[in-house]
């Protein structure tokens, strides 16, 4: 154990000295945390020598099952891989007494970073685009729905009564709404603060059952990432108290609107100006222009799964056409209000869904390459951007597919890690329709096939019947 670990880990338990028990965790594809529970005695045996976990556990898909045309289950024996706790990631976990936890990272036999983690391919954008001297600052906004617990395989997510019933109009940006649920998110707030999350805002949203919480940004884009995915796991785990749940699904009911990751980001030199700012800055036309070249083979990570795709309909505030605007929310790219130095760009692609690491990396990437090749920036969107689709983005989990893999440019930037990372999404998506298809049950809309809902955990849709006819596209 190096010596800056173990005093880090000595004043840890020091200063929470309830503590009985560790959780030694890694986000998969997915952003589900896998790993193990320890005692403490092993938790100091962890700090020095690391421990084993399968390299099955990030070729698994939503529900926890292994796919075997990774290459990570069965047909490789099922392997181990070393993990090594990661510093400055330790925390308490406020909803279970004496609980604390701890991120892990997982490297390859020789030594290296484990190909199929999302976490590493940021990790290598970041020192890829260290010699730039660029301080980036980044925050999340997530939205999800509240929803009954206990469901059964298969059952469809159901809002609370309370939630359903008062909240059935009027929601968006509704203080009742807020009113009626304060205990929970004012237990979510205390959870964040005592866990270092700076969640800093919540929103009643447009549907009922939906809301949405806003992280404050931070200097440090893999921080802002791991804050997303601590958000999801401290409102579940504070909704469970409740006899609660939450979904972040990307379109859980058929009638109300999908769940959106919505990020934030700002870029500044060395000595802290803003490098968007400016009402001609050439930095930002570069950087939107850069983005939104890479936008169509984007989508394949910002809506990994079939179900995604349902969040994306006209007037639904996800975005349709890789377009951009000034304080324009029907667009992809959308710079918001503000003073000068708060300047950013806010990327509204993403579903709730998708994987944080993955979709802050697609932004740098597209930023750098903007800077570096300097595609042509499409003019700015005015008034309503479904309106504009000459840029229109795929609208299918297939067509997403084919846009990735026929492109180049993405992946040049994110390397080849980034395709073998798609192998669990493609893997998984294409078994279930495959499935789907053997049982007669995909319904096609536009040539694409759209539904995957009877192998996802939290699933919306009548499959037999498909969407109502005013949600086709």
């Amino acid at each position: 154990m190096s010596e800056p670990l173990k005093t880090e880990i000595e004043s840890f338990l020091e200063n929470h000295s309830d503590l009985k028990a560790f959780d030694l965790q890694i986000p998969d594809m997915n952003g589900v945390f896998r790993g193990k529970r320890v005692n403490l005695e092993k938790l100091i045996k962890v700090s020095g020598d690391g421990l084993f976990l399968p390299a099955s556990i990030f070729g698994m898909d939503v529900v926890g099952e292994t796919m075997e045309e990774t290459g990570l289950g069965i047909s490789s024996g099922d392997s181990d891989r070393y993990c090594r706790i990661i510093p400055g990631t330790m925390m308490p976990v406020p909803w279970q007494s004496g609980l604390g936890q701890v991120m892990i990272s997982m490297e390859e036999k020789d030594g290296s970073p484990f190909f199929g983690n999302p976490r590493e391919v940021l990790n290598l954008l970041l020192q890829k685009a260290k010699p730039h001297g660029f301080q980036w600052k980044a925050a999340f906004e997530l939205e999800f729905f509240v929803i009954e617990s206990g469901r059964t395989a298969g059952e469809k997510p159901k809002l609370p009564a309370f939630l359903s019933g008062e909240t059935s109009e009027g929601q968006l940006y509704s203080i009742s709404s807020l009113e009626l649920c304060r205990n929970w998110l004012e237990e979510i707030s205390g959870h964040c603060k005592a866990m270092e999350i700076p969640a800093d805002t919540s929103v009643a949203e447009l549907a009922p059952g939906q809301f949405e919480i806003n992280l404050n940004h931070v200097p440090d884009p893999m921080l802002a990432c791991e804050h997303a995915l601590l958000l999801k796991q401290v409102i579940k785990g504070t909704l469970r108290k409740y006899g609660m749940n939450a979904t972040f699904m990307a379109k859980p009911f058929p009638s109300h609107p999908g769940s959106g990751m919505h990020l934030h980001l700002s870029l500044y030199d060395k000595q802290g100006k803003n490098l968007l700012a400016g009402e001609d800055s050439a930095k930002m036309s570069q950087a939107l222009a850069g983005v939104l070249d890479f936008m169509p083979e984007s989508m394949i990570f910002c809506a990994p799964h079939a179900n995604s795709y349902h969040r994306f309909q006209e007037n639904s505030y996800a975005p349709l056409n890789a377009n951009w605007g000034k304080d324009n929310r029907t667009t992809a790219l959308r710079i918001p209000s503000g003073n000068t130095e708060s300047t950013r760009i806010e990327y509204r692609l993403a579903g709730a869904d998708a994987n944080p690491y993955l979709v802050m990396a697609i932004l740098i990437a597209g930023v750098l390459h903007g800077f570096e090749e300097k595609p042509d920036l499409p003019p700015e969107t005015i008034g309503n951007g479904y309106q504009d689709p000459s840029n229109s983005l795929p609208q299918s989990w297939e067509s997403a597919l084919d846009c990735f893999q026929r492109g180049q440019k993405l992946s040049s930037w994110l390397g080849e890690d980034l395709r073998r990372d798609l192998k669990v999404s493609v893997a998984t998506v294409r078994r279930d329709l495959e499935a789907m298809e053997d049982e007669g049950r995909v319904r096609r809309v536009h040539g694409g096939a759209i539904s995957m809902e009877s192998r996802l955990e939290e699933s919306g849709f009548d499959t037999k019947t498909g969407l109502a006819s005013k949600e086709k596209r």
